[in-house]
C-alpha cells in the first residue's frame, strides 16, 4: 500500500510537472507571440504614444516645401501626410528638409519614419523603399527661354536637336524618361533643385528644364520672370512611367506602419478628404490628379505593370 501511494504521488508529480512544463513552454510561446504582436504593433503604437512622426521631404513645390516666411510645411504631399497620420492618431508631423537624392537613403538609414514629396513609384525605387498606395497622379512639363527659340514641345524635340541643353533635377524620373525619348547624356545638365533648373534656363546655361507639370508651373509662377515660359502645349511622352503615381515611402522593415498608413489613406480617399486637399493645393485639382482606390496599386507599379 505504501508503495502504491508513493507511486501514485510520483505519478501526480510527473503529471503536474508535465503540465507545468507544457504551460511554461506554451506560456513562453504565447509570451513570444505577445511580444511578436507588440513588435508588430510597435511602430504605430510608438508613434501614437509620442504623438509625432518624423517626415523627410525635399523642397519641391507644390508637392512638399517649407514656407520661407512662416517656416511651416506646405504642399499637397505634406497635407496628405498630415491628414493620414492624424487619422492614425498621430497629431504632429515633424519635417526634415533634405535633397531629393537623399530621401530614400535617409529613410533606409532610419533618419525618418516616412518620406513624402510626390515621389513616383518605380520598380527600382521599390527595391529600396516600401511605398504606400498612390496618393496622386501627374504628368510632365517643360520650361524654356522666352519665345521658345528652339521650338521645343516634347522630349523628342530635345532629342532631335543635339545643340539643346536640358536641365534636370538630380535623382528624378525625368532622366529615364528623356533617355527613352532619345535625349543623349551629353545634352543633360544636372542640378540640385527646381529653382536651379529655372535659373539655368534664365541665365542661358540651359535651353530647357523638365520636371512634373505641377512642379514647373508652381516654380514658374513663383519666379515671375519674363525670361522664361512654360510650354503650355507640351506633348506628353507615350512611355512607361507617364503619368507618374506619387506616394509616401517607408523603410523596408516598416511594413506594419506602411499598412496602417494605407488603411488610413483609403478612408480619406473614400470620404473625400484627399480630393479636398488636391483641390486646395496649388497646381493640383482632384479631377486630374486623384487616384481612386484600386485604380492603380503600389504592387502593380513596383512590378512595372502600369
Amino acid at each position: 500500500m505504501k508503495k502504491l501511494t508513493m507511486l501514485l504521488t510520483l505519478a501526480m508529480v510527473l503529471v503536474l510537472a508535465a503540465c507545468g512544463n507544457g504551460n511554461g513552454d506554451g506560456g513562453g510561446e504565447e509570451g513570444n507571440g505577445e511580444t511578436g504582436g507588440d513588435e508588430g504593433e510597435g511602430r504605430v503604437a510608438e508613434l501614437q504614444e509620442a504623438g509625432t512622426v518624423n517626415v523627410g521631404f525635399a523642397n519641391e513645390p507644390p508637392y512638399a516645401f517649407q514656407n520661407s516666411e512662416s517656416g511651416e510645411l506646405e504642399g499637397a504631399s505634406i497635407e496628405i501626410a498630415k491628414a493620414v497620420f492624424q487619422e492614425m492618431g498621430i497629431e504632429e508631423v515633424n519635417g526634415h528638409l533634405t535633397d531629393w537624392g537623399e530621401l530614400i537613403p535617409g529613410v533606409q538609414a532610419g533618419q525618418y519614419d516616412v518620406i513624402t514629396a510626390g515621389m513616383a513609384i518605380l520598380p527600382d525605387r521599390c527595391e529600396n523603399a516600401l511605398f504606400s498606395e498612390p496618393e496622386m497622379q501627374y504628368g510632365e512639363g517643360l520650361v524654356v527661354a522666352a519665345g521658345n527659340p528652339y521650338d521645343i514641345h516634347s522630349y523628342a524635340d530635345i532629342a532631335d536637336n543635339p545643340d539643346v541643353t536640358l536641365a534636370l533635377m538630380e535623382g528624378t524620373t525625368q532622366f529615364d524618361f528623356v533617355a527613352q525619348e532619345g535625349v543623349s547624356d551629353d545634352q543633360i545638365m544636372s542640378v540640385s533643385d527646381i529653382p536651379g533648373q529655372l535659373s539655368a534656363v534664365q541665365s542661358g546655361n540651359a535651353d530647357v528644364a523638365a520636371a512634373t507639370e505641377a512642379t514647373l508651373r508652381a516654380a514658374y509662377e513663383s519666379l515671375g520672370s519674363d525670361d522664361v515660359e512654360l510650354v503650355e502645349d507640351f506633348e506628353q511622352p507615350d512611355i512607361d512611367g507617364v503619368p507618374s503615381y506619387g506616394a509616401a515611402a517607408f523603410n523596408m522593415e516598416d511594413e506594419e506602419l506602411r499598412d496602417a498608413y494605407n488603411e488610413a489613406l483609403e478612408t480619406l480617399k473614400e470620404d473625400g478628404t484627399i480630393d479636398g486637399i488636391l483641390d486646395d493645393a496649388e497646381g493640383f485639382e482632384a479631377e486630374a490628379n486623384r487616384v481612386e482606390v484600386g485604380e492603380m496599386t503600389a504592387e502593380e507599379l513596383c512590378a512595372g505593370e502600369e
